[in-house]
């Protein structure tokens, strides 16, 4: 008796299609990525994380914690809007994002243990 192939074929073509779904995070974040004023509308969590890994012009505490939180919404592990807003503030810090769309900052509070 010989195993079926098509049933791993299915499968295969199932991953597939799990890898293409995209996380919009909502209003798109766009980047100034060149002195003569390109730009670059990130709208995914995924362009988030290829920029974060490929194209980023710094690499720092803003950059890695960025890259955490975003590959951390693409798992379901942390909110979008968490995800974005670490973007964002990377992007600030490396000089990619205008002072308008520039997050504003959370305060955190920590109580007493």
């Amino acid at each position: 008796m010989t195993a079926d192939p098509q049933p791993l074929h299915r499968h295969a073509s199932l991953r597939k299609r799990i890898h293409l779904m995209e996380i919009n995070w909502g209003k798109p974040l766009v980047l100034v990525v060149s002195p003569d004023g390109a730009t670059q509308k990130i709208t995914t969590a995924e362009q988030a994380r290829h920029w974060l890994r490929k194209r980023w012009p710094v690499a720092d505490r803003s950059r890695d914690r960025a890259l955490n939180h975003v590959e951390a919404a693409m798992e379901c592990m942390t909110s979008v809007g968490a995800a974005r807003q670490a973007f964002a503030l990377a992007a600030r810090t490396a000089g990619l994002l205008p002072e308008s769309q520039a997050p504003m900052p959370r305060v955190v509070v920590a109580v007493g243990t």
